[in-house]
């Protein structure tokens, strides 16, 4: 049946639904090769609500780090907050080498989608708990 959906769609050239097969087939196998092998680092890495990072990181002293670019963090910033520019990769990496691995390490971006980015590679280089706000500095201010 799924076959003859994609025939109509088609409109009923083989080859494409052989062609639409194979890629299906790649895309389930992918699927399968990240399930057993994939990003591994995920486990460290919570994003949570505003409501839960604020109360976190104003319970204590913690590793606080915003991604932005400077120009952003200059328009406003999270008190205490480190700025680290993600887009500038040599100065990321230098950076976050001085921060302790195992401590709690809490980021965000402007929108959560470059700290997502950055926890990801964060952890790939072996931080193990790392808490990203979810929707970033637009939802906390």
């Amino acid at each position: 049946m799924a076959n003859s959906l994609l025939v109509g769609c088609f409109n009923g050239s083989s080859d494409v639904v052989v062609t639409t097969s194979i890629f299906f087939k790649k895309i389930y196998y992918m699927s399968f090769l990240n399930f057993l092998f994939g990003n591994k680092n995920s486990d460290s890495i919570t994003t949570i609500n505003v409501i839960d990072y604020k109360a976190a990181i104003s319970e204590k002293r913690v590793q606080l780090v915003d991604v932005r670019t400077p120009n952003e963090f200059s328009r406003g910033a999270i008190k205490k907050a480190v700025n680290i520019d993600f887009f500038n990769t040599t100065v990321f990496e230098n950076a976050f080498n001085k921060f302790k691995k195992d401590e709690p390490l809490y980021i965000y971006c402007q929108s959560g989608m470059r700290s997502k980015r950055a926890a990801n590679k964060l952890a790939k280089m072996g931080f193990i708990d790392i808490i990203d706000l979810k929707g970033g500095y637009m939802t906390y201010k």
